[in-house]
């Protein structure tokens, strides 16, 4: 996902509005069609494959057209998403009828996007309200600490959370290098993506997990050994390439950030609207109150409305409270949340029929996808899991990939966190681990190329990334398979 570069310091209320409310531009085209219709559940196995036609086209349009066509992509990938949602909703409210349409519009608003969304705002709003002040000086060891560093964070505040806290401080301490592009490379592989595979704050498939019932500290512990290997393998490569090169090309110019008397934290009250955002996620899985609202044949429990409606009230208090400069100093823009809500608005919407056809098995059109991730014996197998969600993760987002396959396995959460423990792991280790494979593989990393490219960082092409990751990330890869899966 690319990011827009508008401003909106001035006007940060309307655009806030603007970045949590991109789904509803799709309401009024159903709602126009809407008359009384029976209620029937969506059965995937008497749909046809061609219903999953504009899930991939929006999936391809984030992949190509910030490629191809990045100043047309940038002033208009909403309508793009509109366009997309539009071919799903309008011929699927014609055949089965506009209030069945609805009730799977609501539904994936009320169950999945409005939650997603509102934790990823929140996450970004108060990260984007703390800039660490000072000059440090990047040395291998340095660099080092703050890769270690931002693994840890990324699982708490999330990979975008500390992709933006961390990656600003780490080229200032780096300014002074002939080149440092192998450190945002790294950053990216670490922090922007594996770092964040320890809870559902880490990165937003496992958030999705988390909403559909997989607990907690579920991933914490079960796949903390995938996550502890990469992570120090990573750390130590990237330590032994970061000594040569510094040792080989040294400090070709005076460092252009002046050193400061201290070092801290601006805005440092945001830690603690961190601690909140962290204490609401907690406490919607934590808590179980029978109080439950029924919003057109969809649950929404008491638990899950306090935390969102809280999350709402940690981003606007987040912006009250952070002064300005601080914003101006991290430069502080609502357009990445635009395009990611306006995207996934889109993504949410036009993946439903397709999750149908995978909840039918191998009796539904994906019955391929469904044998070819299957042993034998009917049982999953996590090896083609792994690399399955990992594959399309690399290249489509790793958030929806992760609901497929979490679908194709069978979508129950507890049945996937038992008898099926290795293949869920396999899944969420996938969709995180392998969304490091590519640019356009998670959202921060196309954010955190554009930070380094604007600061003077001459980053690789989107295929010379790729080299990087295909020569350092997959062997890693199939390590990861032959020791956990």
């Amino acid at each position: 996902m690319t990011v827009p570069t508008t401003s909106c310091h001035a006007a940060q209320p309307k655009c806030l509005r603007k970045a949590l409310a991109p789904a509803w531009w799709l309401a009024p085209a159903l709602l126009a069609l809407a008359a009384p219709a029976h209620a029937a559940g969506l059965d995937g196995r008497q749909l046809s494959a061609l219903w999953g036609l504009p899930f991939v086209g929006i999936l391809l349009s984030i992949a190509v057209w910030p490629l191809v066509g990045p100043h047309f992509w940038h002033h208009h990938f909403g309508k793009i998403a509109a366009a997309w949602s539009l071919a799903f909703l309008l011929p699927f409210a014609a055949v089965f009828g506009a209030h069945t349409a609805l009730a799977g519009l609501v539904h994936a608003l009320v169950a999945e996007y409005i939650p997603f969304i509102l934790l990823l705002t929140a996450l970004f709003t108060v990260s984007g309200g703390i800039y660490i002040r000072g000059n440090l000086h990047g040395t291998p060891q340095l660099n080092t600490a703050i890769l270690a560093i931002g693994a840890v964070l990324a699982s708490f505040m999330g990979t975008t959370g500390a992709s933006m806290l961390l990656i600003r401080p780490l080229i200032r301490a780096n300014d002074n290098r002939p080149s440092c592009a192998h450190v945002v490379v790294f950053f990216i592989f670490i922090v922007s993506n594996i770092g964040g595979s320890l809870t559902p704050l880490g990165d937003p498939p496992l958030f999705l997990g988390f909403l559909k019932g997989v607990g907690f500290f579920w991933t914490l512990e079960n796949i903390y050994r995938e996550t502890l290997f990469m992570t120090v393998v990573l750390l130590a490569l990237f330590y032994v390439l970061d000594r040569h090169l510094y040792r080989k090309q040294g400090v070709t110019r005076p460092d252009p950030t002046p050193d400061t008397p201290t070092f801290g934290f601006d805005g440092a009250v945001n830690f603690v609207l961190l601690g909140v955002v962290v204490a609401l996620v907690l406490m919607s899985g934590m808590w179980a109150s029978p109080v439950s609202f029924d919003v057109m044949g969809t649950a929404v429990g008491l638990p899950g409305l306090v935390r969102d409606v809280g999350l709402i009230g940690v981003t606007a208090v987040s912006i009250a409270i952070t002064p300005r400069a601080v914003h101006e100093s991290n430069q502080f823009d609502w357009g990445p949340m635009q395009e990611v809500g306006k995207l996934f608005a889109g993504i949410f919407l036009t993946i439903i029929p397709v999750i149908a056809m995978l909840q039918a098995g191998e009796d539904g059109p994906f019955g391929a996808i469904v044998k070819a991730v299957t042993n034998a014996d009917g049982t999953p197998n996590p090896a083609a899991y792994f690399w399955a969600t990992g594959v399309l993760s690399s290249f489509l987002d790793n958030a929806p990939t992760y609901l497929v396959f979490f679908n194709t396995a069978g979508g129950d959460a507890a049945h996937l966190m038992g008898p099926l423990a290795s293949t869920l792991a396999a899944i969420s280790a996938g969709a995180v681990f392998m969304g490091a494979n590519s640019y356009i593989g998670n959202a921060p990393n196309l954010m955190v190329k554009a930070i380094a490219e604007d600061r003077g960082v001459k980053m690789p092409s989107f295929f010379g990334y790729m080299a990087w990751s295909g020569g350092i990330l997959i062997p890693l890869f199939l390590l990861v398979t032959w020791i956990f899966f």
